[in-house]
Order: structure tokens, then C-alpha cells, then sequence
């Protein structure tokens, strides 16, 4: 896979670029008509933000020193025909904690948290932090956590591989006897 950062031209590899995506889900979810529902609606964002156009805006605004915000926006109006809704007050009451997704998607009788992360991913935790949002979330069992593929946070910096990074952490919450209230989690890397 080649990924914008393996050329010291990042414009020239940009066109060889995918959204990557892996799934993780707890056994006993596997195969319910809720999680299939998910499913779906990862499957299709995953379409979306490998459509070229998309793919040529998410490499324009994945540069050091811009903010997920510029990510989030290239896709923001696609997720919300989804059903996603932006920045979903009041879904952590119960936690006492002052807390808010990125986006929130109801499914059923639970939904999907989606979180976007660039700079931070992994230097600050923020994966981490975005999985414990969503165990703590009593109306969202499902995740979708956006990260980059390779991130440099200068352009001399060598790049960090967060994405291969992200999923070797979160995939030991899906292991057998170390589950959570996240039943899935759907890991895009941009």
C-alpha cells in the first residue's frame, strides 16, 4: 500500500492513496441484524472516501499542521445523509461527564459514535480516549474511528504509521475476555 508519505512528493502518490478499513467485532455481535445494519454504513462511507474526489480532498487537507476538523469536513455532509449528526449533546448524562462525539448515528436501539483524529492520534492517546467515550456511552455500542494511514506533524518529520498503530492497540478489546460496551469498532485510515 502506498500511502501519500512514501514519496518525497506526496502529490505524486496521492493518486495510489485508499481509505483503508478494518473490523472488529465482539463474537457474540457477529451476524446481528444491528451489527449488519453498521455494517452497511461503514461499507458505504468506506465507498465514499475512496471515490477519487474524495480521496484528492482528504490528501489536500492531510497535511502537517492542519486539524481533523479540515478531514471532517470533506466527508461531513455525505456522513450526515447517513444520519449522522454533528457534535450530539447530551449522550453522556448519565456519566456525569462532560463529554461529546465528533458525530453520532442512531441504529436501532443503540448507534454509532464516529471520532476523527489526525495530529493527536496516538501522541496524546486520543484513540484511546474516543474507545472510552464510547464505553461509556449508554446510547452507542459501535465506533468508527478515523485516523491517518501515516502522519507527520512537520514536513521533515518522518512519518508515524498510526493507522497499523490504532488497530494493533484496539484489537486487544475484541480478544475473548477483554470486551467492553463497544461491541464494534470500524477503524478508517485516511
Amino acid at each position: 500500500m502506498t500511502t501519500p508519505f512514501d514519496s518525497p512528493n506526496p502529490k505524486v502518490d496521492s493518486i495510489n492513496m485508499r481509505v483503508e478499513l478494518e473490523k472488529f467485532v465482539l463474537p457474540e455481535i457477529a451476524g446481528t441484524s444491528i451489527y449488519n445494519r453498521v455494517v452497511s454504513i461503514a461499507d458505504r462511507l468506506h465507498s465514499y472516501l475512496n471515490e477519487p474526489k474524495t480521496l484528492a480532498r482528504i490528501n489536500e487537507v492531510n497535511q502537517p499542521g492542519n486539524s481533523s476538523a479540515k478531514v471532517q469536513d470533506v466527508f461531513l455532509q455525505f456522513a450526515e445523509k447517513l444520519g449522522f449528526e454533528s457534535e450530539k449533546k447530551g449522550l453522556f448524562k448519565d456519566s456525569g461527564l462532560a463529554l461529546r462525539p465528533d458525530y453520532f448515528c442512531r441504529v436501532g436501539d443503540t448507534g454509532i459514535l464516529l471520532e476523527v483524529e489526525r495530529g493527536k492520534t496516538t501522541i496524546n492517546n486520543m484513540d484511546l480516549l474516543d474507545f472510552w467515550k464510547c464505553h461509556l456511552c449508554g446510547a452507542a455500542n459501535h465506533l468508527f474511528l478515523m485516523v491517518p494511514l501515516a502522519l507527520r506533524q512537520n514536513p521533515t518529520m518522518s512519518p508515524r504509521k498510526e493507522f497499523a498503530t490504532v488497530s494493533r492497540r484496539l484489537n486487544q478489546f475484541f480478544e475473548p475476555g477483554k470486551g467492553t460496551n463497544v461491541h464494534s469498532l470500524c477503524l478508517f485510515g485516511y
